[in-house]
């Protein structure tokens, strides 16, 4: 359920300033975690501490970016946490398709080529994630104007407009 938040209508940023806005708030999320991780694992399981900060960690991200990367004016609600989670799982898979590929090419590729493989399948995948986002997550939910004023209901209440002053 979407709840709003008790704001002025704002408009939606453009892309470029969306994508700077997704880069800080998943990489700033990003290096909170990897040092979330580790201290949480100090408590339980590694494999453990890690699925709860990447569960947390995407929450978060998804509410960032609902209210600050891609202007929707209200936080994210049940079904773009879904989708988010979504689309993070693909970039996931995306990755280790990557990484797996490599080693079925290559059987002892050395640390720097694993890196730049891996960086580069993350970079599209976030790059691919970002547009989902933005074309399909967030879209719909986004102000693109201020809304027209409204009238105030006690102006219907006034004799002239009972009277007939639309009556042609």
């Amino acid at each position: 359920m979407e709840s709003p938040l008790p704001s002025k209508p704002q408009s939606a940023p453009g892309p470029l300033s969306s994508f700077v806005r997704f880069v800080v708030c998943g990489g700033g999320v990003g290096v909170l975690s990897s040092a979330a991780v580790p201290l949480v694992a100090t408590a339980m399981p590694w494999p453990v501490a890690n699925a709860l900060i990447t569960v947390v960690s995407t929450l978060l991200c998804t509410e960032l970016h609902a209210l600050f990367t891609f202007g929707t004016g209200r936080r994210a609600g049940l079904r773009r946490h879904l989708q988010s989670a979504g689309s993070a799982t693909a970039a996931y898979l995306v990755t280790c398709a990557a990484m797996f590929l490599l080693h079925a090419v290559q059987s002892s590729p050395g640390l720097l080529r694993e890196q730049a493989v891996y960086l580069t399948a993350s970079g599209l995948a976030g790059t691919g994630r970002f547009l989902v986002l933005r074309l399909f997550v967030f879209a719909g939910g986004r102000s693109t104007e201020a809304p027209a004023p409204q009238r105030a209901t006690s102006d219907w209440n006034t004799p002239f407009v009972r009277a007939g002053a639309f009556a042609g």
